[in-house]
């Protein structure tokens, strides 16, 4: 069976936002095999969220919620005295209604690069990031950890996880670290 793309979370399907589990999806009410496992955003919580009503927007709509926090997309502030984005609302609600989250410790954050936000590409660890480091340093000096605990010290699965994010436009790297 395919499944629905997303342009912002193109690894979706390989990183466990997904499980395999038969069940009825609640916006739809199809019998379906893919249930979505990770952030929504809404007061109601739905029982099964496929991945077609994640990517035509209708578990958005239907529970007014958000796969991802719009104050979480970088560059956007609640505070109306901040610069405005520069990024386009579309793409912006994009990211927020019909793009799959991914699992964090903290407020998952999504990277912009190029006025457009990135695609999350993997939870990386420092082998993976080592052929991509120059891209990469600027965003670890910024989030204020030591260059070597990233580079020597980071693990998919450990108490301190990093986020790979790549430009759609330019393809350069980025990275978000948080920690338990």
């Amino acid at each position: 069976m395919d499944y629905p793309n997303f342009k912002y979370h193109p690894n979706a399907y390989k990183l466990n936002i997904f499980e395999h589990e038969k069940g009825i999806c609640s916006i739809c009410n199809e019998e379906r095999d893919l249930k979505y496992n990770c952030s929504f955003y809404s007061i109601d919580e739905p029982d099964y969220i496929c991945p077609w009503c994640i990517a035509n927007g209708e578990a958005a709509r239907k529970y007014n919620g958000e796969f991802n926090d719009f104050c979480g997309i970088e560059g956007i502030s609640p505070d109306p005295s901040d610069p405005p984005s520069t990024v386009n609302t579309q793409h912006l609600n994009e990211i927020c209604t019909q793009t799959p989250s991914y699992h964090s410790w903290q407020q998952e954050v999504w990277l912009v690069h190029c006025n457009e936000p990135c695609k999350f590409i993997a939870y990386a660890d420092s082998k993976m990031l080592k052929p991509i480091w120059n891209e990469i340093k600027a965003d670890i000096e910024e989030q204020s950890y030591p260059l070597e605990l990233i580079q020597d010290h980071l693990s998919v699965d450990g108490d301190l996880t990093a986020y790979l994010f790549q430009c759609i436009h330019c393809q350069q790297h980025r990275l978000h670290i948080d920690c338990s």
